[in-house]
């Protein structure tokens, strides 16, 4: 290299501020070969010349391409590359960069959607799985009462992933479940024994599907199946009395994991 002044080339900040590559870059490419300065002032600064700064133009273009640094040796420095097929091959990257691209976008939709609407189902959808006596405005209820816990999140998460097909299946087991818990309730089965466990199990393992449901968490929900006029309705529309006895199974089967319902919290 000469020794020569400032005024014959540029220094690295000044082609970091031209080009709007950081000096980082530029030391990087300077210590891998990629683009050397040709020169060097008496105090041992580098400068690039002309011709440096016009290799560096194309490093820069090729590299907001998408190019890596050793395809753009080989196209700068291989008087035998195949430009224009090295340029096809990243197109066709970036092509499925964007399909990618568009799929997560979709899918963040549908998340934003769940998060906001509880059910990506439409009230025609809902009355069809859930039945005519589905209100369409539960899962709007249901946000704005739950809506800031952790198991709405795990909910919503859930659900943007899921179409009909999916929620039928999960309506299915539920109302299977609740017809085995009445016919249960009417064969006499005591709760505490290995069939009502097997019974609260099953509930604890089927409603996993909108979040994990703890055994504490199965007792809360023993109670208000119980308490709330609306789930009690339910319960007690399938059997009369089935509300208190499925309460009554989930705090045997607490009990029998070491858990007294009577302190159960919400965890």
């Amino acid at each position: 290299m000469s020794d020569v002044t400032d005024a014959d080339g540029l220094t690295v900040g000044q082609v970091s501020a031209r080009l709007g590559v950081t000096v980082r870059a530029l030391h990087h490419w300077d210590d891998i070969g990629l683009a050397r300065p040709s020169l060097r002032t008496t105090g041992g600064y580098r400068l690039y010349t002309a011709d440096d700064l016009e290799r560096l133009h194309r490093i820069v273009v090729y590299r907001e391409l998408g190019l890596g640094l050793d395809r753009i040796r080989a196209i700068l420095d291989d008087s035998a590359a195949d430009v224009p097929d090295a340029l096809r091959a990243q197109r066709a990257q970036v092509t499925e960069r964007i399909d990618r691209l568009q799929q997560l976008g979709i899918g963040l939709d549908r998340m934003i959607d769940a998060h906001e609407r509880g059910l990506l189902l439409t009230v025609e959808q809902q009355a069809a799985i859930f039945g005519p006596r589905w209100n369409p405005d539960w899962p709007a209820q249901a946000r704005q009462r739950y809506g800031g816990t952790t198991q709405w999140q795990q909910y919503v998460e859930r659900a943007a992933s899921r179409g009909p097909e999916e929620w039928q299946a999960i309506a299915d087991a539920v109302a299977d479940l609740e017809r085995v818990l009445g016919d249960a309730m009417d064969a006499g089965v005591i709760p505490g024994s290995p069939a009502a466990n097997q019974l609260v199990e099953r509930h604890r393992e089927i409603f996993a599907s909108y979040f994990p449901l703890t055994r504490q968490m199965q007792v809360c929900l023993g109670r208000m199946f119980e308490a709330d006029p609306g789930f009690a309705a339910h319960y007690d529309g399938i059997r009369a009395g089935l509300a208190t006895w499925f309460r009554r199974s989930i705090d045997a089967a607490a009990r029998a994991h070491g858990i007294d319902p009577d302190t159960a919290t919400w965890r």
